[in-house]
């Protein structure tokens, strides 16, 4: 059985966006949050490091099950002014691999993992959708601003994550006009696995874990790794050429503004 030390493992706070704890059976909380404890604005800072963070968690044997929540909402918002200039291939050079890495290295962890979301997973909600299970308060809700809203191709993994989920039709009808998808909407689409009074997602994903805990860690892991398998399958087909889509859609976007 593995050992789940007490000792903090440097990448715990390496990623100014994600906050990290375990307890003693080796339940891993990853909050995504401003660095403060409040709801994150996503920048290119936090890109580059989740991509570092998710790979070290996937790596980390101690850990027996994955919990990825946020800090009042998911994720809300984004500072595209971070990203500098995206029409330059050199800064969309690293913005394609990071997106390739993190979604694979979220993807890669291998042991159950449950997002609990609240507020609005209005961001990279992807990231949750390659969890096992969804459990999302009564007023949570989903959309994806940064993409189509706002005039690139929706490239980076979360075509791929929601068409698996919810199916094809839904998910480019959601990613071409996305209003907020609420959480009861999502459990009908297969996206969401139980709604819960808001403010209770973490608890029931710790409810869960336990439940998960009961079983051998071998049998743990490997569940996660056969159910992921053919998701990360389709991650690793589509989601470099889906980013060098997007990129070029993002270098449409700037010389439409000059």
């Amino acid at each position: 059985m593995t050992m789940h030390s007490e000792i903090q493992p440097a990448y715990f706070t390496a990623a100014r966006g994600l906050k990290m704890q375990r307890d003693a059976k080796g339940v891993l909380l990853v909050t995504i949050n401003d660095g403060k404890g409040g709801p994150i604005t996503f920048t290119a800072q936090d890109h580059t490091e989740f991509t570092e963070a998710f790979y070290r968690i996937a790596q980390d044997r101690a850990n027996a099950v994955v919990i990825l929540t946020g800090a009042g909402d998911f994720m809300a918002q984004i500072d595209f002014s971070t990203f500098g200039n995206v029409a330059d291939p050199d800064i969309w050079s690293q913005v394609h691999d990071e997106g390739v890495q993190i979604v694979e290295n979220i993807a890669n962890i291998r042991v159950p993992m449950i997002a609990a979301i609240e507020g609005r997973a209005h961001i990279h909600s992807e990231y949750a959708l390659l969890a096992n299970v969804v459990v999302a308060g009564e007023s949570a809700s989903f959309s994806d601003l940064p993409h189509f809203a706002g005039g690139i191709v929706p490239g980076d993994g979360i075509l791929t994550a929601w068409s698996y989920r919810a199916g094809p039709g839904r998910a480019e009808a959601f990613l071409l006009n996305p209003e907020p998808v609420f959480a009861r909407t999502a459990k009908d689409w297969g996206v969401v696995a139980e709604v819960v009074p808001d403010g209770t997602a973490v608890a029931r994903a710790r409810e869960l874990a336990e439940f998960y805990l009961a079983k051998p860690e071998v049998t743990r892991r490997n569940t996660r790794i056969h159910f992921v398998q053919p998701l990360k399958e389709r991650l690793v087909r589509e989601t470099g050429y889906g980013l060098a889509l997007e990129g070029a859609s993002a270098a449409a976007l700037v010389k439409s503004f000059s």
